[in-house]
């Protein structure tokens, strides 16, 4: 029987004491700074230990350190200052009802978006330090080896973070891939798996409900695993697009078997058969469950309740099992 591992997108429910430390540190709040470390250390402990309890694979440090997967970077990085504009999705400009009732509910993480004003250049680097050494020591603890940490790709961080000082948006983008690199870099190099988190690659995708038919493209990266939404319900029907698509035998495709936005927990049943549509068109040494995103993108303003994403993840293990006794 060949077992079909599980993984997720990364970032997991922050406790309401951290959530409250980083949008504390996010508006440059005077805050304990070893107590944040240790509360830091203490959540990443408790949320790798309850990843690994509930059956996952491939494990998380949960971005718990981080405000948002994206915009971390502008305390990190020296060249951000300011504010940016905030722009609704365009697709919401078809709903003014909708768009005005997610406004007025103020469904927004309320985090700065800095603006790159100035030549970018890495100021902090025991951040990331501190992060490798919480992870890195969780996983020991815990005898577990298969552990991701997240890091933002250059575009996305353009997307949050927009250029008011390079002279074009490619010159922003090349000076971001510098700097970005080595963070990508010492994360691999302490022997753990990097993602890159890219939704700029499909964020048309996300807004105007375009399809994979940029797969084979993508397929060209140096890139082993492409995570990729399936249970959100404009993209579920789209593993017909594997049919006619030769997958090379060093990738592994991770369609996302979980909804990462709703609190309803999937029956395993669903999982499994999610799972086994993905088998008729994907080798399945070469197919990873998933879940379609992360769960808590940006620090308290997680769509779905903490214990329910547990419940979540026990489900998409639980389906990865059914599927594999009968694939």
């Amino acid at each position: 029987m060949v077992k079909i591992k599980t993984t997720h997108v990364g970032s997991l429910p922050r406790s309401h004491e951290l959530s409250d430390l980083l949008f504390k540190k996010d508006q440059k709040q005077k805050i304990n700074l070893d107590v944040f470390d240790q509360i830091v250390n203490r959540d990443v402990n408790e949320v790798v230990k309850k990843q690994i309890d509930v059956g996952i694979d491939f494990i998380s440090d949960g971005e718990m350190s981080k405000i948002s997967y994206a915009t971390f970077v502008k305390d990190r990085i020296d060249g951000f200052s300011g504010e940016s504009e905030r722009k609704a999705p365009k697709d919401l400009d078809d709903f003014p009802s909708f768009k005005e009732r997610i406004a007025r509910t103020g469904g927004t993480p309320t985090y700065t978006r800095p603006c790159c004003t100035n030549e970018l250049k890495i100021k902090d680097k025991t951040s990331l330090s501190k992060d490798i050494k919480n992870f890195k020591e969780a996983l020991n603890k815990n005898n577990h080896k298969n552990g991701f940490m997240n890091a933002a790709s250059p575009g996305v961080i353009s997307a949050f973070l927009p250029n008011k000082f390079y002279k074009n948006d490619d010159e922003y983008l090349e000076n971001l891939s510098n700097v970005m690199k080595e963070e990508y870099e010492e994360i691999t190099s302490n022997g753990i798996k990097l993602q890159l988190d890219c939704p700029d690659l499909a964020l048309a995708r996300h807004m105007t409900f375009k399809d994979f038919s940029e797969m084979p493209i993508a397929l060209k990266a140096n890139v082993q695993t492409y995570l990729i939404e399936s249970s959100n319900p404009r993209h579920s029907h789209e593993w017909q697009i594997f049919e006619n698509l030769k997958i090379p035998k060093d990738k592994i495709i991770a369609p996302g078997v979980i909804d990462s936005t709703t609190n309803f927990v999937e029956h395993p049943e669903v999982v499994k058969h999610r799972i086994l549509t993905y088998s008729k068109v994907i080798d399945i040494e070469q197919l990873l469950a998933g879940t379609d995103c992360g769960f808590s993108t940006f620090a308290g303003f997680g769509n779905v309740d903490e214990n329910i994403v547990y419940k979540k993840l026990e489900a998409l293990v639980r389906g990865s099992e059914l599927a594999s006794k009968v694939i």
